[in-house]
């Protein structure tokens, strides 16, 4: 009996997730009347907008990753060796993002970097860029720290570090060398998920008037009828495809792992 049950509510899980999946791309390939076709796809790849904004999206998430990178790993790694009496307090900031709204996030930076500020990055484009890039690092803190602190809490950074130092590393080589390498797979995680939030975050790109995929999805959503579906397929894919390279990073260190 319990079988019978686990199998439904799977088979239940399956059909809610799939069948949503399959109608949206039957839609997108009927924008041919009376035929299957990939025109939406098509009209959406040759967009010159589509192009520019997800060029855009992709470098400003490359720069995100970037940036979360440099700033949690060696935080959490240096709390998690010296400070650990502050973890619930560093957890908690991480964790704000998740309770804050995005609106209110950008408002702020708006009012404190306008042009008329002691730091004035919103005056130009390099600047408007980079406030972007921290707002995304924002919303993606909760995830990249975790991420990251599950990673380093499944090796002894004490006894690498301490035999480390032993052979005379300092701490940059320890952390690039031997700390990175070894919660690799974490910080993938972490930066896939982040890549997936800048893909499709809207709400910043578009009051910092920034030619982001996000608004552009939004655009194309509110004005076509075919192209949307393509779109989000499109993104579907994407997102499993970052999936998939997570598992496959994973089994591929797990391997490399196993004959040492």
């Amino acid at each position: 009996m319990k079988k019978f049950w686990a199998w439904g509510a799977l088979i239940f899980g399956l059909l809610y997730f799939i069948l949503p999946l399959f109608g949206m791309t039957n839609f997108s390939l009927k924008m041919r009347r009376g035929v299957y076709s990939l025109d939406a796809y098509a009209v959406v790849l040759g967009d010159p907008r589509f192009q520019e904004t997800f060029t855009y999206s992709i470098l400003m998430a490359l720069a995100t990753i970037v940036f979360g990178v440099v700033l949690v790993v060696p935080t959490a790694y240096w709390v998690r060796l010296k400070l650990p009496g502050l973890r619930p307090y560093i957890e908690f900031v991480t964790l704000l993002p998740l309770v804050i709204p995005a609106i209110v996030i950008v408002f702020g930076y708006i009012r404190l970097y306008n042009t008329s500020s002691w730091l004035p990055l919103t005056g130009s484009i390099t600047g408007t860029n980079i406030l972007l890039m921290f707002g995304y690092a924002t919303l993606a803190l909760p995830y990249m720290y975790r991420s990251v602190d599950t990673g380093l809490r499944s090796i002894d950074i004490a006894t690498l570090t301490e035999a480390a130092q032993s052979l005379g590393a300092g701490w940059t080589t320890i952390l690039a060398k031997i700390i990175l390498p070894n919660v690799l797979v974490a910080v993938l995680s972490g930066a896939f998920l982040t890549f997936a939030i800048v893909i499709g975050e809207f709400t910043m790109a578009a009051l910092l008037n920034r030619p982001a995929f996000g608004p552009y999805m939004q655009l194309l959503g509110a004005n076509r009828a075919y192209e949307p579906a393509a779109l989000a397929v499109m993104s579907f894919v994407l997102t499993w495809g970052c999936l998939g390279l997570i598992q496959l990073v994973s089994r591929f260190q797990k391997g490399a792992q196993s004959p040492a």
